[in-house]
């Protein structure tokens, strides 16, 4: 399915019905790696899978865009299905684009999920680095990046299949995900933003998370007001990927 925002289109997928939550995916994947996170949870609510900018089916504009742009999206995607409030959820990335939707859109929040995520912006080593990634997506393509990521994605006990899975859902165009990658190095730290957060807060991350470790999101959890924090055993970065039933349950028990 898809909605018009101006001259593009944004593709989203919809399951279940009941009190609307909208899962934001990771980088650089789309709206495919929530499908057994909303299949799961189709049973009590309405499970709203958007692609980001020029991701999946969406399409990337043109222009640079930002973190806050994604969130944007979001909004004009409940504006179009009539959805006047919702839970947001996401995951790494889309974890950037939930705390940039709860600081622009908080009237439209009834609770947030951040996932394998954190509210500080990059050092400048990850900038960086990032840098870097645009280099090598320019220079030798999308799958030599995520070759270079999937060791620091999945915890050291991933099976091949899940990283073959992992390779598949990152097989997106370069020029989204270097649009991406900019966007993801430009964003503010929104770790000032914490404590305005007013609704209940579910904070999950992976045991093995290497990117946004436990601590981090132990440290995010005790700056939000009605944050909790799960842990999914066993996981690496993209944790709803690595252990779904455990990530399922959590968000299950949180709604």
């Amino acid at each position: 399915m898809k909605i018009s925002i101006g001259p593009r289109q944004l593709a989203y997928e919809s399951a279940g019905s009941g009190p609307a939550l909208v899962l934001v995916h990771a980088f650089p994947f789309d709206h495919r790696m929530w499908r057994k996170t909303a299949a799961t949870l189709a049973g009590q609510r309405r499970v709203i899978t958007p692609d980001m900018r020029g991701f999946g089916l969406s399409d990337l504009g043109s222009g640079d865009h930002s973190i806050a742009d994604m969130a944007d999206d979001v909004a004009a995607l409940l504006d179009a299905l009539k959805v006047p409030t919702a839970t947001i959820g996401g995951m790494s990335m889309g974890g950037y684009v939930a705390l940039a939707f709860a600081h622009r859109h908080r009237d439209r929040l009834q609770s947030l999920i951040l996932a394998d995520t954190k509210a500080a912006s990059d050092t400048p080593e990850a900038r960086q680095g990032r840098q870097t990634a645009i280099t090598l997506v320019e220079t030798q393509g999308v799958a030599a990046l995520l070759e270079k990521q999937i060791p620091r994605l999945l915890s050291a006990s991933a099976s091949e299949s899940l990283r073959a899975e992992v390779r598949g859902l990152g097989a997106q165009p370069a020029n989204a995900v270097i649009a991406a990658i900019r966007a993801l190095r430009d964003r503010p730290d929104r770790t000032a933003e914490l404590p305005a957060i007013a609704v209940p807060t579910l904070v999950v991350v992976g045991t093995e998370d290497a990117l946004s470790p436990p601590g981090e999101a132990v440290a995010m959890a005790a700056a939000i007001p009605k944050a909790r924090v799960v842990e999914i055993p066993g996981s690496g970065h993209l944790s709803n990927l690595e252990n779904p039933d455990a990530f399922a349950d959590a968000l299950a028990g949180f709604a």
